[in-house]
């Protein structure tokens, strides 16, 4: 009507609009899009379409208007006025960075929709699975994680471009001798850092969270010279350290707020953390350990030493006193064991592999060890995945900092179809092949060389197959040093074999096929760790059915299964995978586990506890009265309160619109409480109440029956409970840890160094005594697709 139509182009996508497409085609010329694939990848082409009928069909889109459109109607008035306003805002978009506004220094973050939070719900069966997505009453809830560099800032990318030209001089101490050992360990137990209030030390820590990211640029330089970790490896972790420090801060402030105990931090500890995440763990443990109020022996592993004295140097710079952390960079020699073995050394913060773990504890039987060891961890993908997705997450999560993450996905467990999909390992090994190998000062490298010489077991891995497997793409040395190499996949790997239960840590993946979700489950929890695992599905009954099952401490959901982030994803592991009492790194309970609780005034806050722990309190009236009565059912009473705000339910604290991510606490398989012939009926009972509000099942062992006879009492009926009596216990398999009541060790035979014992005193209040009777778990589970947030 205007008289331009031959300004006017028409543009349609294939298969949609059909009929119209024929109409326009005889008047003007139409361009058609669509998706040209090879035969075997028509999949790809449909999955393609479907994202523009969804697209093109969303509220607000012109064509989901377009059958009712015409001049003078409302349709017609309401999309010009779009349209108009549109063109008259086209100069005025923000065209610099979208990732987070606000000053320098810790973020606020522009306004993302955000899932509607609830209150706190009650809570009527053991471990309930109603999810506060208000988050935890025991973390900090002012806390942002720090984002990470902005790389289409150029400022961004210049500095770290020159950061990687030059070899960062950094000072390293040479390492100690035995008798400078001895002096620094002095220097730590004399230090008045356990004497300053809790808020003072928190302040400290948050500077150092403001120094790590203001050090940004050159640690990720420091990183790639000496751990050989690239820009994209290196910047999430420093994030991740200054997150331990802003994150830990808010939990130190907590710690006086628990009612009827007081909180005392060890004296001094040592944190010995791995070369393969040199500056983010390191600095976690240490800053847990001064956020407890505890002085700090710092050793880092002799790989990394320098990423280690650069963290060290700016947490002094930023105000943390030289006498509350000591650097003390030991070689594998009587300096170091001497270090682990000290008297005045009251705990040890390990990060390394069980091997290690079970060194330290044959040099001291008695070391107080929190670790986080091995794992080996599968990604199950089934035949309900959107493969694309299953594939890139499944290559970085095994290759990612050539395979030397403890949650590297070792294991791709591939089941029904999946296992025969052409389509799928043609992808795989395409995904696999376009990995650019190289050195990781060089910004193209995506996989860089393994930091220190492959171990035997790698070497294994990488080099030798066993029967029935076959290379799916075979690695190859890529120098003359052996550290450098190709990524590899083995096919065929058996159920059983020793590459499934068999941890390399390196660039190898193995791939296992098996019948149904139910067979996938059980290879995945045959390996005796339990540190990560992920499923790849959209059937959300498969998804469900495996996070019931599962047997990991972090569990992932359509995403890869690596980069767990502070208080977003708390990362610890179950089974062989922790040594310790299971607190999660970056999680709302690591800070109060480095002490002792003390029973300190009255119980205020209480709830009414459950019907099974309430039949136990009325027998319990035969056994006990007056203050010893009452002190139980406010014991009982404090479960019950934590339950239904902290243990008892799901948290969500971030609430992200497009990723759930749950913490969660699950029922320990058994838990032994050890009491001796001196031990308080009542001490007993306390822990017997405690694994029934939770649903744990218990065996009390003591060598004396009259006590004995008192716990059956007042457990008569109960199916989760045994009492056993006997000299020296029995600790069964599914024993994962030991409550030690009463005076001496408890006669406890040698335990596998994964078995924790507990002997720190028996208290009244829930939050110190339900950590000891559960796990915790974290799921994170990407609810997006096409970037499209799922309900």
């Amino acid at each position: 009507a205007r008289g331009v139509g031959d300004r006017v182009g028409f543009e349609m996508l294939t298969g949609m609009a059909t009929a119209q497409a024929n109409v326009i085609v005889r008047h003007r010329p139409v361009r058609l899009y669509l998706p040209v694939v090879g035969a075997d990848d028509f999949d790809a082409a449909v999955a393609y379409l479907f994202r523009r009928l969804v697209e093109n069909t969303q509220p607000g889109n012109f064509l989901t208007e377009s059958f009712s459109i015409a001049p003078g109607t409302e349709t017609f008035d309401r999309q010009a006025e779009e349209f108009r306003a549109s063109v008259a805002a086209r100069d005025d978009q923000a065209s610099g960075s979208r990732r987070w506004t606000g000053d320098v220094g810790h973020p606020t973050y522009p306004d993302v929709p955000a899932r509607e939070t609830s209150g706190v719900a009650a809570v009527h069966t053991p471990i309930a699975d109603t999810v506060a997505l208000a988050g935890s009453v025991v973390d900090d809830p002012g806390f942002t994680n720090w984002p990470e560099a902005d790389p289409t800032d150029p400022d961004v990318r210049t500095a770290m471009t020159a950061e990687l030209d030059e070899d960062p001089a950094v000072e390293v101490a040479p390492p100690p001798t035995v008798q400078e050992v001895d002096a620094a360990v002095a220097r730590l137990v004399a230090s008045d850092w356990s004497t300053r209030p809790a808020e003072d030390r928190a302040q400290v820590l948050e500077a150092v969270g403001d120094a790590i990211d203001a050090h940004r640029a050159d640690l990720i330089g420091v990183m790639a010279h000496d751990a050989a970790k690239t820009v994209a490896q290196g910047d999430p972790e420093v994030s991740e350290a200054a997150d331990f420090a802003s994150y830990y801060a808010g939990c130190a402030r907590r710690l006086d707020d628990v009612d009827g105990v007081s909180f005392s931090s060890y004296g001094t500890v040592l944190v010995a953390p791995p070369w393969n995440f040199p500056l983010a763990i390191p600095v976690g443990g240490v800053i847990a350990a001064l956020a407890a109020g505890a002085t700090v022996a710092f050793k880092p592993a002799p790989e990394t030493r320098a990423t280690a004295a650069a963290a060290h140097r700016i947490m002094l710079d930023a105000g943390v006193p030289d006498d509350a952390v000591v650097f003390l960079p030991t070689d594998d020699d009587d300096a170091g064991r001497r270090l682990v073995t000290h008297p005045d050394v009251d705990a040890v913060i390990l990060t390394g592999a069980t091997d290690t773990a079970e060194l330290f504890r044959s040099w001291r039987p008695d070391l107080r060890l929190h670790a986080e060891t091995s794992g080996k961890n599968a990604l199950v993908i089934t035949p309900n995945a959107d493969m694309d997705l299953a594939v890139a997450d499944l290559v970085d999560s095994a290759f990612g900092h050539a395979g030397q993450k403890c949650s590297a996905a070792s294991l791709g467990i591939l089941v029904g179809s999946v296992a025969d999909s052409e389509r799928f390992r043609r992808q795989l090994v395409d995904a696999t092949r376009s990995i650019t190998v190289g050195d990781a000062t060089d910004i193209a490298t995506d996989m860089t060389p393994t930091t220190p010489p492959p171990s035997d077991k790698l070497v294994r891995g990488l080099t030798q197959l066993d029967p029935g497997e076959s290379w799916m793409l075979e690695p190859r040395p890529l120098d003359d040093s052996g550290r450098l190499w190709s990524p590899g996949i083995r096919d065929g790997v058996a159920p059983g074999s020793w590459f499934h239960l068999t941890e390399c840590f390196g660039p190898v993946l193995g791939l296992i096929s098996v019948a149904t979700l139910d067979d996938a489950i059980a290879v995945q929890n045959q390996v005796s760790f339990g540190l990560t695992g992920g499923i790849h599905s959209l059937d959300i009954d498969e998804v469900a059915a495996w996070l019931d099952r599962v047997e990991v401490g972090n569990a992932y959901v359509n995403r890869v299964i690596t980069g767990a982030i502070v208080r977003r994803q708390p990362f610890g592991g179950w089974k062989s995978s922790v040594v310790g009492p299971g607190a999660k790194a970056g999680g709302p309970n690591m800070v109060a586990s480095l002490g002792t609780w003390q029973d300190d005034g009255p119980i205020t806050n209480l709830a009414d506890p459950a019907p099974t722990v309430r039949a136990m309190l009325s027998r319990c009236a035969d056994l006990f009265d007056g203050q010893r009565l009452t002190a139980i059912g406010h014991g009982a009473g404090s479960d019950a309160w934590w339950l239904q705000r902290e243990f008892g339910i799901a948290h969500d604290p971030t609430a992200l619109a497009f990723q759930s991510n749950i913490m969660r606490y699950r029922p320990l398989p058994r838990w032994l409480v050890r009491a001796a012939s001196d031990a308080r009926p009542g001490q007993v009972v306390r822990c017997l109440l405690a694994a029934t509000a939770v649903g744990t099942p218990v065996t009390v062992s003591t060598p004396d029956e009259d006590l004995a006879a008192s716990v059956s009492h007042v457990a008569a009926g109960h199916e989760g409970v045994s009492v056993v009596v006997e000299e020296h216990p029995l600790v069964g398999p599914d024993v994962a840890r030991v409550q030690l009541v009463g005076t001496g060790d408890g006669d406890l035979p040698d335990l596998p160094v994964d078995v924790y014992v507990e002997d720190r005193p028996v208290v009244l209040n829930g939050r110190v005594m339900l950590p000891r009777v559960v796990r915790e778990q974290s799921i994170s589970h990407d609810v997006h697709r096409f970037g499209h947030v799922a309900d």
